[in-house]
């Protein structure tokens, strides 16, 4: 890189729950101090959580409601947002901005450059540009940001075909990076009745999801196949863990299945509890299908399962496949289907020795694949070709509009 640092603009940052937040913070935290800055949304756990590490975070107003201009909403969004950036771009000396999707963030990084010069690079996790081709605004949006962008960094292969397909981005300009694990975090650990009987596991065979409570990620289908499931392993126990907009509804379907007895919802645990989860639990199951072009880009969570010694069970939608070696450390199947789903978890909790061999196998395909260190390496090969030549840069930066 230059003499300057690149800015990493998300409003998911830690220490707000989420994926790409979770992504954004294991890589860029293992990059060099002064290559990169961080411009994250604001959380009312911010505060403490900075306290923690040595970063150079600054915590701007970020959330919209909004990703359109045609609303009043929108546009005082982004302006806001500009505004804010006015102060980090001058004071951390930027060289370039790592937008942490295309909207909106990759919109503000698309005003930065017209105005002061400064080149960008944009993530996309493929549920968000297969949303937004649904609206003409959005799509005039997005293609300016991905014409725009040096680089664009894709979560995975399907993500990349979404990109070649439907926005007609040259595969030149693409690079897929996948997210990976803690793989010295998330660790395999012996059977433990303590921790288990902690977590209301005592007796039961547990599968375990973990993911905000959105439709796409099928914690509803799996819900609707316990019955099913039921009758082969009669102690099976849901244990869901996350928070989101589909809570009512799944507590409602919970009681319509009448399998209340059988589902815990954990809400969203510290990190060291989140490990004991994925420790003690007998398979991990991310349900996950399409539902109005809304997809899983990849799943993190299937990594940290694997990594912790689990054998996986995933829909066939989205990128999720990359997550696993199929059929040697997990399984993909079509989750819209309770029947389909309910066979795969079943044929799974009843041959403990194939969930055995599969955790072992998945601990090595997460360590090989999916450790940080060596995906901060590639991802700082790729972050070094994004550089500036503005002519503004390490000047003071007028008002952006």
């Amino acid at each position: 890189m230059s003499d300057g640092a690149a800015l990493l603009l998300s409003e998911i940052f830690p220490p707000r729950h989420g994926g790409s937040g979770r992504w954004f913070w294991e890589l860029y935290r293992r990059l060099p101090s002064q290559t990169v800055a961080v411009a994250a949304g604001e959380h009312e756990g911010q505060e403490a959580f900075d306290r923690t590490h040595e970063m150079r975070v600054c915590r701007l107003p970020l959330e919209q409601s909004q990703y359109g201009l045609r609303s009043w909403s929108g546009l005082r969004g982004y302006r806001r947002a500009l505004q804010s950036l006015r102060g980090v771009l001058k004071h951390e000396r930027i060289d370039a901005v790592h937008a942490g999707r295309v909207l909106p963030e990759g919109w503000l990084a698309w005003r930065i450059k017209r105005r002061h010069g400064l080149r960008y690079l944009v993530y996309v996790h493929g549920e968000d540009i297969n949303c937004y081709g649904q609206s003409r605004e959005l799509s005039w949006m997005v293609r300016r940001v991905l014409r725009g962008a040096e680089v664009v960094i894709c979560n995975s292969e399907n993500s990349r075909q979404l990109l070649a397909r439907q926005w007609r981005v040259p595969d030149v300009k693409v690079c897929v990076l996948h997210p990976g694990a803690d793989v010295q975090r998330f660790v395999p650990a012996g059977r433990d009745e303590r921790v288990r009987a902690a977590l209301g596991w005592s007796g039961r065979c547990v599968v375990l999801t973990v993911g905000r409570l959105q439709r796409r990620k099928g914690h509803d289908q799996l819900i609707s196949a316990l019955p099913l499931i039921r009758r082969r392993v009669p102690n099976v126990f849901y244990a869901i863990i996350g928070a989101g907009d589909e809570s009512e509804y799944l507590r409602r379907l919970v009681q319509e299945h009448d399998v209340a007895d059988a589902v815990q919802f954990r809400g969203e645990p510290n990190d060291d509890a989140l490990v004991r989860c994925y420790q003690q639990c007998d398979l991990f199951a991310l349900p996950n299908r399409e539902v109005g072009g809304d997809i899983e880009g990849f799943g993190m969570v299937l990594v940290e399962a694997q990594a912790c010694g689990k054998p996986v069970i995933a829909g066939d939608s989205g990128g999720t496949r990359e997550t696993m070696r199929v059929g040697e450390t997990g399984l993909i199947v079509d989750c819209t289907r309770a029947e389909t789903l309910a066979s795969a978890v079943g044929d799974l909790l009843l041959d403990p020795a194939r969930c055995e061999s599969m955790g072992r196998a998945g601990r090595r395909w997460a360590i090989e694949h999916f450790g940080w260190t060596e995906l901060a390496r590639e991802a700082a090969q790729v972050f070094a070709g994004v550089t500036s030549t503005a002519v503004t840069k390490h000047t003071a930066v007028s008002a952006p509009t």
